[in-house]
């Protein structure tokens, strides 16, 4: 199959500007639905994925997030939501976006041609063959992204992407390609839209499924979240409440006293 930009072909909508408020709303979620599908059919690819990172991660291993533009700030996102949700190190699950963190306020274009750049910005952080990057990239072309997976694969480290052209040139370095197929976007290049769409739905499969597999969620709640704020001092409050089946002064009696849920649920007596 020839590669093909379908991220950059014509939208199936026209005359955008002519169209009311409503017109424009029904388009984009229409279009939306489209992302969620796409992400459906690739299931078995993303379980793969994740299957071989868990592997990874159970031998101490990290994973690292690689984007520029859109899809690096999707990447440290999801990274950043990891250490309050899920209480791991914030070294854990990293997000590393072209042009550093002034790009994620703001654009930085030219940061993501340099195709040595990644890799340079990877090797801040030592990777090693435990560890697993995974290349954003709506378009499957950036030479910030490729050339890192492709100097990560020379180095035996694990590699995955999540592209939404098929057969685009990050897949070649990649041993666990995730190509979802959204189509043209509504706004004809806009890939903030349906392809940063789907790329968050994938992104929050990735790290929630693997967290879970980790042990770092009991039931359906996470035991292991940072109370850094009052909501998630309530929250733990009212896991503890149901899970050991005590009123809500002993709860918070025992978050002061243990400062974690987990540790709190193991020493009640």
């Amino acid at each position: 199959m020839k590669f093909e930009k379908i991220t950059e072909k014509d939208s199936n909508y026209d005359s955008l500007e002519t169209k009311s408020t409503n017109e424009l709303l029904i388009g984009i979620h229409q279009e939306d639905k489209v992302a969620v599908s796409a992400v459906g059919l690739i299931l078995d690819k993303i379980e793969y994925l994740i299957n071989h990172l868990v592997l990874k991660m159970k031998e101490g291993g990290r994973l690292f997030y690689m984007g520029a533009g859109t899809s690096g700030r999707l990447g440290v996102l999801d990274a950043s939501e990891c250490p309050p949700t899920f209480g791991t190190s914030p070294e854990m699950v990293s997000g590393i976006i072209a042009g550093g963190l002034d790009a994620l306020h703001r654009s930085i274009e030219n940061a993501e041609d340099d195709p040595i750049q990644g890799w340079k910005d990877l090797l801040n952080h030592q990777p090693n063959h435990n560890d697993f990057v995974i290349g954003i990239a709506a378009s499957g072309t950036t030479p910030y992204v490729v050339g890192a997976l492709e100097k990560c694969q020379e180095n035996g480290i694990a590699t995955g992407c999540i592209t939404c052209n098929p057969k685009s040139p990050i897949t070649e370095f990649s041993d666990f390609p995730l190509e979802v197929v959204v189509g043209p976007e509504f706004v004809t290049g806009s890939s903030r839209m349906k392809a940063g769409t789907a790329q968050k739905l994938i992104l929050n499969m990735i790290t929630t499924s693997s967290m879970i597999q980790l042990g770092r969620v009991k039931g359906n709640k996470m035991i292991d979240i940072q109370m850094t704020n009052t909501k998630l001092v309530d929250r733990a409050t009212r896991i503890l409440m149901e899970e050991l089946g005590i009123d809500r002064k002993t709860a918070g009696a025992l978050i002061d006293e243990h400062k974690s849920i987990r540790d709190a649920i193991k020493n009640y007596q």
